[in-house]
């Protein structure tokens, strides 16, 4: 008797609401068998490229998913041949485990998805997004009420203002973003990382440190309780 084997798929993680809830609704699909997840950390601070969250936060996320994670480190700054052939080296390893689909966490930026395809395709790979032209609004309020908890690790502070970061991703908080910010800070306004959710087994216990200004990007230090 034949079975029929879903495909193998895995998600891009940036450890933050969207790549969380990406996966999540890619699980409650049941069209993937979810097999790892894939993450860029740059080298010089162990952090998450992008969202400033410390490694071991990451790898307490993946005890929750149950996922196995490989793990990209890039230098600051990255030039794109470096980050592409590094990127490259790690979805060969993956594809060699079987790998078909990759899930992104991409709401309405069709220049970034057209470059993961472009990517993607060159090594056979099958781009997925769960999130894709959703009213970012609404999303929001659909993350949060399914129980996703999420906290600003990074703002932008050319398009929000600093005391946003270390805030908790809430029907407040979203009432008081300014006009012209995504609600899902989709053009890069700002960052979360996710610390309860659905696709969670338990939360994870935090605390919000420091408050840094790196060059217009204000970084909140999330560290585990």
């Amino acid at each position: 008797m034949v079975h029929n084997q879903k495909p193998k798929a895995f998600i891009a993680w940036s450890s933050g609401k969207d790549s969380a809830y990406a996966f999540y609704l890619a699980q409650q699909s049941g069209e993937f068998e979810i097999v790892g997840a894939l993450t860029t950390i740059t080298s010089e601070f162990n952090r998450v490229s992008m969202h400033g969250v410390r490694e071991e936060l990451l790898d307490k996320q993946m005890e929750q998913l149950g996922l196995p994670i490989t793990k990209v480190r890039i230098p600051s700054p990255c030039p794109n041949t470096v980050y592409e052939s590094k990127m490259g080296a790690a979805i060969e390893a993956l594809l060699a485990k079987g790998v078909s689909h990759v899930i992104f966490g991409d709401l309405f930026l069709a220049d970034i998805r057209a470059y993961r395809e472009t990517q993607m395709s060159k090594v056979g790979l099958t781009c997925v997004f769960p999130l894709w032209l959703k009213d970012p609004k609404r999303l929001a309020d659909e993350m949060i009420a399914s129980g996703l908890v999420s906290i600003i690790t990074c703002v932008d502070s050319k398009a929000l203002a600093p005391e946003f970061a270390g805030r908790t991703f809430a029907p407040g908080l979203l009432q008081e973003l300014p006009e012209g910010v995504d609600p899902c800070g989709e053009n890069g306004e700002f960052h979360t990382f996710v610390v309860a959710g659905p696709m969670f087994r338990t939360p994870i216990p935090v605390v919000v440190g420091e408050v840094v200004d790196r060059d217009g990007l204000v970084f909140a230090d999330v560290m585990l309780a």
